[in-house]
């Protein structure tokens, strides 16, 4: 490749690093506006617009990156997560709409702090924090008035208040026993009593749960009993009746939303990682429409304060993630927000498709493929995985993936055992020993892609972040002879210290999915990646953050360590202002160069 031609690659990869993203949109009372959270500035800040259109105005430009915002029922604050450094200690202010008085609600320093939901008259917000105990997100509410903070409910591990009833006198309580399995609990404040609403024999999952209208049922997304989830409506007496309101024997349900007055709900299947929506009747269920989407994947749905409109995170393998307003009366779609894409063509970039195989035990596996157009297999490839465990790739738009596409480098992104929006079986495949069978199900991947002629052979990578950043470790050790390079993204790579390091209500929730320290440290050993690094061969790039006390930067170190003293080649990039994961522009930019330089110095070499 000439220098020319080299000029204009680095370009687009430039120009992929830099496409923005809108989310969390919240509906002003009136229904007029719109405050939601872009990288429009380089930074995820809060930003507001008119639903006429129209360009959106700054609301925040805090030093923190924001991770969500909420309108209040009141109209007269928004209330906004941020994220110091990128880290997991999340802080809730209050601002006002056009972005003054700033107002700290939480304690900052190191808590953890998540946004909830307003009381409906706005009096009130109701948010889970760690600030009474480290290993605990116990429900809180403060008084916006006073300023006044109340402590609601103990949670053991992590708690969220799903919902309020109109009087705040009760609340819809998810709490998570360990990852895979939950509890909603209703709580009574003026009763000072609570009740499980779920028992169940476990796992099952319980998510979303919401009131209904009237208030003697709550609604909810439920894998009890069934391996698939599917809408859910329970009687809120002592009866505690269940029946299913929506179920699908090839989907999960994965999202809904209930227009105010209970007589509409729109409801998101996921389908191997791609999404359908569609409009039902309540209370009965019945199916209404389907509404034609943009982009593959629909997200972050809220109804405005009348029912007349739907807004929601729209995107697709090659489609940004911007907010979209559903009219409910005509069931027209429009684009609201348009986050950046300079110089990048939309209908040029690759597009995701979807593949069916057997693992080494025959269990089907699927991926999503994103293969350079215009080029014929088989392409060097690196294999991307992702987080969680319990994540699932979908055909998000993903501006490393596209900028590998570029170099001429294929993608694969399977979702192995594991994975969620597969069923309840299959994402609880890998708790604890099982996983050395999910580890077994990165060869599987590899030699199916070279078997069917679309990955070469000798010119494959391995990358992913987090949970993927430990497949990635544990790919390179296991499989020394797959690949010729390797991406490790803030992952895991010693069990031991993640759970000695981390923050405490992860690891009280994390036992079951990845063995228990305190009683299987042998398991924990042979699943860590750390005591086989000494088998790595393939050069490895390292990137972390350095605020991230989810996966702490002491697992990156162990890595570069160990691999340095062996003159494997290595590269670290330590990020000072992100956490778990990169969202500033430059550091966006930084890193996905280096991935793609990284991959092409190894992969398209002769």
């Amino acid at each position: 490749m000439n220098a020319e031609n080299n000029l204009a690659v680095d370009e687009t990869v430039l120009l992929l690093a830099k496409v923005g993203r809108c989310w969390s949109p919240s509906f002003s009372p009136d229904g007029r506006e719109l405050a939601f959270v872009s990288d429009l500035s380089g930074s995820p800040q809060v930003w507001r617009i008119a639903l006429s259109g129209g360009f959106p105005e700054a609301v925040t430009a805090f030093d923190e990156q924001v991770n969500a915002v909420m309108w209040s029922p009141a109209g007269n604050w928004l209330a906004v997560e941020s994220a110091p450094g990128g880290g997991m200690n999340a802080q809730i202010d209050l601002v006002r709409p056009y972005g003054g008085e700033r107002r700290r609600l939480t304690r900052g320093q190191e808590t953890n702090n998540w946004l909830n939901v307003w009381t409906k008259d706005g009096r009130f917000l109701l948010f889970s924090s760690n600030m009474d105990q480290p290993d605990s997100m116990d429900s809180f509410r403060i008084c916006v008035e006073s300023g006044a903070t109340e402590k609601l409910a103990k949670n053991a591990g992590t708690g969220v208040v799903e919902d309020v009833t109109a009087d705040g006198g009760r609340l819809l309580v998810k709490r998570i026993v360990y990852r895979g399995d939950n509890n909603v609990h209703l709580l009574d404040l003026l009763e000072n009593r609570e009740r499980v609403l779920t028992p169940h024999d476990p796992p099952a999952s319980f998510d979303k749960a919401r009131f209904s209208a009237d208030e003697p049922h709550a609604y909810l997304i439920s894998n009890r009993d069934r391996d698939l989830a599917c809408l859910c409506r329970l009687s809120l007496g002592e009866d505690e009746q269940w029946r299913i309101l929506q179920a699908r024997d090839d989907a999960e349900l994965v999202e809904f939303a209930i227009c105010p007055g209970d007589n509409l709900a729109a409801i998101v299947w996921n389908i191997a990682g791609r999404h359908e929506l569609e409009l039902i009747n309540l209370p009965d269920g019945n199916k209404l429409s389907e509404i034609e989407l943009p982009g593959e994947i629909v997200e972050d749905m809220r109804f405005s304060s009348d029912g007349a409109q739907l807004a929601m995170c729209v995107s697709g393998s090659r489609l940004p993630q911007d907010i979209w307003i559903l009219n409910i009366g005509t069931l027209s779609l429009r684009q609201l927000t348009r986050s950046p894409r300079v110089g990048v063509q939309l209908e040029r970039l690759g597009a995701a498709q979807l593949l069916r195989y057997s693992a080494h035990d025959g269990l089907p596996l699927t991926g999503w493929l994103y293969a350079p157009p215009d080029l014929d297999a088989p392409f060097p490839t690196v294999f991307s995985f992702h987080g969680g465990p319990e994540g699932q790739e979908q055909p998000r738009f993903r501006y490393d993936y596209q900028a590998l596409l570029s170099r001429g480098i294929a993608v694969f992104a399977p979702n192995v055992r594991g994975s969620s929006g597969l069923g309840k079986r299959f994402v609880n495949l890998d708790n604890g020993a099982l996983r050395f069978d999910a580890i077994q199900d990165i060869a599987s991947t590899v030699y199916y892609l070279i078997d069917a002629g679309i990955a070469e052979a000798g010119k494959l990578g391995i990358m992913g972040g987090s949970y993927g950043g430990y497949m990635t470790m544990a790919g390179l050790a296991e499989f020394p002879e797959l690949f010729a390079a390797g991406a490790n993204l803030y992952g895991v790579v010693n069990f031991k210290t993640f759970f000695e390091l981390t923050e405490p209500w992860m690891v009280s929730i994390s036992k079951i999915e990845y063995g228990d320290p305190d009683s299987e440290g042998d398991l924990l050993d042979a699943l860590s990646p750390i005591h086989k690094l000494s088998r790595v061969a393939a050069p490895t790039l390292v990137l972390h953050g350095a605020n991230d006390t989810n996966v702490p930067v002491y697992e990156a170190e162990q890595v570069v360590e160990a691999l340095r003293m062996r003159n494997v080649p290595v590269e670290y990039i330590l990020f000072p202002d992100e956490g778990h994961g990169f969202r500033i522009e430059r550091n966006r930019i930084k890193s996905v160069s280096a991935i793609v330089e990284w991959f092409a110095m190894y992969l398209l070499s002769s």
